[in-house]
């Protein structure tokens, strides 16, 4: 409920503020009085855009502030999901600066416009004539079957699989594009993939290869190398075991006489005993010399087939030709196995879809039971409000499509006249008719759903007697479920209300603005009177306010 508005520097407006209470509130002004102002700010602080326009003194800011009670609303789990804080009185506040620029806060946490217009559809309908024009859209119809069908908590349901359902088919069509792409490199990929895979390529291979082939190049020098090693160390006369085995019994001989000698001829053993382990190496290396040109011609064409691979690949190495390889083996398997992901995907969108028919054909039935309930409370509705004749022809059509809120196409015609033919809202009914039309749809919804603070701006425009009275009582009605304001021009209406405001404009040296203020009983009788007769009230007319008022 919308508990109080304070508005500063905002058009035509200094400063006011005013509260309201639940119930009827009655708003009233000359034509031009500044009425639109006030919704104008009203906007702006639910998230209007707004402009330096906005703002009476440009030099310095315009602020616009509502508060509004709403321990009923259940809105906990809505403030959780914008991280803001709950209260039960809230406050939302809209400020424009000089420089243009704007900001919102909600009990005084900046927010965005979008939260604040999603904040604003839990809050406050604002009903103004041209969005009677709203009940020729498919949407707005189906809010209005579904609130009587009961159907929040299965299109909540739904939507969820829904959303689930166009996942999962994004994710099919990803997978079929990338097929689709594969495929397209599949045989080449393949080609190369069997290559390498043929090729048996190991990390270290290369490198042991061409150490390998270096050594067979060189076996000549190798060998005459060894040998003249062998000679030099094992040679009877001038060989260096001879000449320390000859070095090691000289020492030995003295190695007692002192600790020093000890310590050089053990270490003349210790290089003796080396050097017989060196000549043991030298006879092996020797002896396994052996030149093969077979060998070198399979090394020289083993290594010449990696050469070629790691061109061909453009890589400088083993290592880098087995990442070909395990990136090539991937994108051959992502083809080979892709009809199986896809095979899978589509299980699992089948398991969703069957699902959501499910829930979908719940919705539907619902809705076709609701139908007769609804044409009824329409007619009984308009009947009361001068349209005796109206009749609406609502058909639910079940499709094999999904939409976000069922799989239902819906038609929603309507006649004005005996014996007329159905037609859509919007071309076959008047502008008094669509209005009201759009207050019998919101007196249903008001009845079947948590609705809002209801704003009424003019919706009686082009009635007037009897169904001005009809119109009154309804909104009345309409005020034991929920706050409703209503902006009128219709004395009967004006009468009914709890509380009448009166809009008003005031100059003052020469400088004019907008004023709003709670009327008392005697202002109320003079409003309402001045509604009935004009500025020259007559006594039938202040009779007549009166009686009204009672």
């Amino acid at each position: 409920m919308l508990a109080q508005l304070t508005i500063n520097n905002y058009a035509l407006i200094n400063h006011l503020s005013i509260d309201f209470s639940s119930g009827l509130s009655i708003i009233t002004g000359e034509t031009g009085a500044g009425k639109s102002i006030l919704l104008g700010a009203l906007g702006l602080v639910l998230g209007n855009r707004a402009d330096l326009s906005s703002l009476k003194d440009t030099s310095t800011k315009c602020i616009v502030e509502a508060k509004v009670a709403i321990s009923n609303y259940n809105l906990e789990d809505f403030f959780n999901e914008v991280d803001l804080d709950y209260e039960a009185e809230t406050i939302i506040r809209r400020e424009i600066l000089p420089s243009g620029k704007s900001r919102a806060f909600v009990n005084d946490t900046p927010v965005t416009l979008s939260v604040l217009n999603q904040l604003r559809t839990k809050l406050i309908d604002v009903h103004s004539q041209h969005q009677t024009m709203q009940l020729s859209d498919n949407n707005f119809q189906f809010s209005i079957l579904d609130a009587l069908a009961k159907n929040s908590a299965r299109i909540a349901s739904y939507k969820r699989g829904f959303i689930q359902l166009n996942k999962l088919k994004k994710e099919l069509s990803l997978l079929e594009e990338q097929k689709k792409e594969a495929n397209q490199q599949y045989e080449y990929n393949s080609h190369l993939f069997k290559e390498l895979e043929e090729a048996k390529i190991k990390a270290e291979e290369q490198d042991e290869l061409e150490e390998k082939l270096e050594k067979l190049n060189n076996i000549e020098d190798i060998k005459l190398n060894l040998s003249e090693s062998l000679e030099i160390t094992i040679n009877e006369e001038i060989g260096i075991q001879n000449l320390l085995n000859t070095l090691e019994n000289r020492l030995s001989k003295i190695a007692t006489f002192s600790k020093e000698y000890q310590e050089i001829s053990a270490r003349i053993t210790s290089v003796k005993i080396e050097i017989d382990d060196v000549v043991s190496e030298l006879e092996n290396a020797n002896e396994n010399v052996d030149f093969n040109p077979n060998e070198a011609e399979e090394i020289n064409d083993r290594l010449q087939l990696l050469y070629n691979l790691q061109k061909k690949h453009s890589v400088s190495n083993n290592a880098e030709l087995i990442n070909v390889f395990e990136e090539l083996s991937e994108k051959v398997g992502q083809v080979e196995s892709a009809d199986e992901f896809i095979n899978a995907k589509q299980k699992q969108i089948d398991d969703v879809a069957v699902k959501l028919d499910k829930v979908a054909d719940l919705i539907s039935n619902a809705r076709t039971k609701t139908i007769p309930k609804l044409n009824k409370q329409l007619q009984v509705l308009l009947t009361d409000l001068g349209m005796e004749n109206a009749r609406f022809s609502i058909k639910i059509k079940p499709t094999k499509n999904y939409f976000n809120n069922g799989k239902d196409e819906l038609e929603f015609l309507f006649s004005a006249n005996k014996g007329g033919s159905f037609g859509e809202l919007k071309k076959v009914a008047s502008g008094g008719e669509l209005s009201r039309i759009m207050l019998s749809v919101k007196t249903i919804l008001s009845e079947n759903t948590q609705l809002p603070t209801i704003i009424f701006d003019e919706i009686d425009t082009g009635v007037s007697g009897e169904v001005s009275n009809k119109i009154a009582a309804i909104m009345q009605q309409m005020s034991s479920n929920m706050q409703v304001i209503a902006i009128t021009h219709l004395p009967q209406i004006a009468a009914k209300g709890v509380n009448h405001y009166k809009v008003y404009k005031k100059e003052i040296k020469g400088v004019t603005t907008t004023n709003l203020k709670l009327l008392s009983k005697e202002e109320r009788i003079q409003e309402i009177a001045e509604m009935l007769s004009g500025k020259d009230i007559s006594d039938s007319a202040l009779t007549h306010a009166k009686q009204l008022l009672n």
